[in-house]
């Protein structure tokens, strides 16, 4: 499952990230977006891009083909 998927108040758990785009995981492990932590999505653009989480108490805006390189599962 990926990002994009959850909707709105979803909450999730990062289990890891696709290969690729090294720079772009890098900041995201700095802001946090660590694999095992929680999450909550918070707002979705209007057209569905970006989307911002929550994690560990601060916001991530993140761009829709981005957030398919995040893996997650969803919790309940």
């Amino acid at each position: 499952m990926h990002l994009k998927q959850i909707p709105v108040g979803g909450r999730g758990r990062i289990t890891g990230y696709k290969r690729g785009e090294k720079e772009y995981r890098r900041r995201l492990l700095m802001l946090g977006a660590t694999p095992g932590v929680e999450f909550e999505v918070v707002r979705i653009a209007p057209l569905g891009d970006p989307v911002e989480i929550r994690v560990r108490g601060s916001f991530i805006s993140v761009r829709r083909n981005e957030a398919e390189l995040i893996e997650i599962e969803p919790v309940d």
